[in-house]
């Protein structure tokens, strides 16, 4: 029967029967819902490029709730290094090899220069305090900030910053030595790296240290900024890609968002006040904020300057608590990567400086081979922010049109067996037989991440501490394999499970003397 034959039998149904016209309108509404929505869904698809069809409304949502990243990179085997996904009736592009990251955002990186905007994240979390510069869409603002940034994140800036990292490391395994009692307790590492993490955010950002898990910004910080982290998740927020869900009037989930929201306003007002009194009265110390608000060049206002604030504080939470977390748990697996590591650091420095030196500007190899691996083989963000293409572009022959959604994979592009022939092996050897060979973790092109370089130093000198003061002995079993470790396979950033391991200290006397002389 065709539809117009089927509306005519209706309303002679309707003049018949009023109550039997409610029953099938009840019943037909949602069957003529169904079949719009996948009219619209077809006609959305991007001609000519493969990819899965996905279930109705959803998409392809319910294939990739868990360990989408991986999915992903299973799927390139099947339609390509580039294809075609939906997010219920929203075409997202995937990119999943390195070489063709390297010409899409290599030959067109100003066309994905921009960010999508997201309903839960950007309308809902955040309305009130903006977004992060990672976040952003592409404007002249961000233009601002980036520039406002990259002065700040440069490499004769990052040196400045070396006391703060000198600090807040010495303070790492002090907590390590303390709370392990000298190697003879097994502890959960997971509060000791989130204190560092987020001091050194504190620190770096607004001159304010974070000195003991004690203090009651240290639960509601990690707290708040996790819970906001799930909502930039791309596949958790289905209101996100179904905007009928968002009429919901008992919507827990946006209710959830707008509380983070409330929460995280809270203290960064608070710390935002505390330094500008401090820059009045002139006893700030200095710091990433202070200097970009004192640079007159950068003629930044008050939203702008909170933006780099919190693309300070949520990027070093994601990125140096979870690399570090997966480190530690590699090295608790693997005690013949710390001995070679150990071997390695020992070329540069003797059992009785077990602290090396913070100046040290990743003057050994091996170490700086493990950092790129850790960072390679783990890849905590695996979905990089997603891009939006301001023009059109002609990839393959094949139009992304202006205002596509681009997902960067930089998980498989990681792994890319073109790039390495062992890419599951976590083997920090590779980055001395390939030293060029490219790294997706921060990024690739115009929006890659700006903080790289203090990453880099950071994660270098915690590293090299924490093999130099400690052996790692392994308490409780955990997995620290990237896909079969991940704890939350439905989380924006991947973490293993928690476990507890025992710290040992490779000279006792030498590492105690150590601490009490920098207590």
């Amino acid at each position: 029967m065709s539809i117009s034959n089927l509306l005519l039998a209706l309303i002679g149904t309707a003049q018949e029967s009023p109550l039997k016209s409610a029953v099938l309108s009840l019943a037909l509404v949602p069957l003529l819902y169904l079949i719009a929505n996948e009219l619209t869904r077809y006609n959305a698809r991007l001609v000519g490029m493969k990819g899965p069809v996905g279930l109705p409304v959803v998409g392809n949502i319910w294939d990739i709730r868990i360990n989408a990243a991986e999915k992903y990179r299973q799927w390139s085997t099947k339609f390509g290094a580039v294809y075609q996904i939906q997010l219920g009736n929203i075409p997202v592009v995937v990119i999943n090899s390195a070489a063709a990251a390297r010409d899409i955002f290599g030959k067109h990186s100003q066309a994905f220069s921009s960010r999508p905007e997201f309903y839960t994240f950007h309308k809902v979390v955040s309305n009130t305090a903006g977004t992060t510069i990672g976040t952003s869409p592409y404007s002249e603002s961000l233009k601002r900030r980036r520039k406002g940034a990259a002065s700040a994140l440069n490499r004769p800036s990052v040196q400045t910053y070396v006391p703060h990292l000198d600090i807040e490391s010495i303070d790492f395994v002090r907590e390590l030595y303390t709370y392990g009692e000298a190697g003879a307790k097994p502890i959960d590492p997971m509060p000791m790296i989130q204190r560092l993490s987020l001091s050194l955010s504190l620190t770096l950002n607004w001159g304010v240290r974070l000195k003991s898990q004690e203090d009651d910004l240290f639960d509601e910080i990690t707290h708040v900024e996790e819970e906001i982290s799930k909502f930039r998740s791309t596949t958790g927020n289905l209101q996100d890609y179904i905007p009928i869900l968002r009429l919901n009037p008992f919507n827990s989930h946006s209710a959830k968002a707008a509380e983070m929201r409330i929460r995280r306003d809270k203290y960064l007002d608070s710390l935002n006040r505390g330094l500008d009194e401090r820059i009045a009265n002139g006893t700030h110390n200095p710091c990433i904020q202070a200097n970009v608000m004192l640079d007159k060049e950068a003629k930044l206002n008050k939203e702008e300057l909170t933006s780099i604030s919190l693309t300070m504080l949520s990027g070093g939470l994601d990125t140096l608590t979870t690399t570090t977390a997966w480190f530690l748990a590699v090295l608790a697996n693997h005690p013949e990567v710390q001995e070679k590591a150990i071997h390695e650091i020992r070329k540069f420095y003797d059992s009785n400086d077990p602290m090396c030196d913070a100046d040290d500007d990743q003057k050994c190899p091996y170490m700086v081979a493990l950092v790129r691996e850790s960072l390679r083989y783990f890849t905590v963000l695996r979905l990089a922010l997603p891009r939006a293409s301001i023009k059109d572009v002609v990839y393959d022959n094949i139009t992304i049109p202006k205002g596509t959604i681009v997902f960067l994979n930089a998980w498989a592009c990681n792994m890319d067996p073109s790039v390495w022939s062992d890419p599951f092996e976590f083997r920090p050897e590779r980055w001395l037989e390939q030293p060029d060979a490219p790294l997706f973790t921060y990024g690739v092109g115009y929006r890659m991440c700006a903080g790289s370089l203090l990453a880099n130093r950071e994660l270098y000198l915690i590293y090299t501490r924490l093999i130099s003061c400690f052996r790692i002995e392994l308490y409780d079993n955990v997995n620290s394999h990237p896909i079969e470790g991940n704890s939350d396979p439905s989380s924006l950033v991947a973490l293993p499970a928690r476990f507890r391991a025992k710290f040992i200290p490779r000279d006792v006397d030498e590492l105690k003397k150590v601490l009490e002389s920098t207590a």
